[in-house]
């Protein structure tokens, strides 16, 4: 099982993500060698459309609401710290995995 860099915290739990936007597809693309998500996204990075469809991808990924899942840091960069509430960091990790290990096959 790979290592994804997570946190948990008082509410929940954290994770760094690093996005492409502009791609060819919304994917999980790979796990940086420090524990970083590089997450694709199709949405341009303007006015926000990254951000949202970053959110609304991670609330799929994990299945929560969009409403549970917060960038705290980065939101204007390429790098972002995102927050999970109500979700422990091996709730976060066990998720992605299965994610990942459904969607390989694509």
């Amino acid at each position: 099982m790979r290592k994804f860099k997570l946190h948990d915290g008082k509410s929940g739990a954290a994770l760094t993500v690093r996005v492409t936007p502009r791609a060819r597809r919304t994917e999980v693309a790979e796990l940086l060698e420090d524990g970083t998500l590089r997450i694709r996204l199709t949405a341009p990075p303007v006015e926000g459309k990254a951000n949202a469809a970053l959110i609304e991808f991670l609330a799929e990924v994990l299945r929560t609401r969009k409403s549970r899942i917060e960038i705290v840091a980065g939101e204007k960069g390429l790098d972002k710290i995102i927050s999970i509430t109500d979700m422990s960091a091996v709730d976060v990790q066990q998720r992605l995995q299965e994610w990942i290990d459904e969607h390989e096959a694509d």
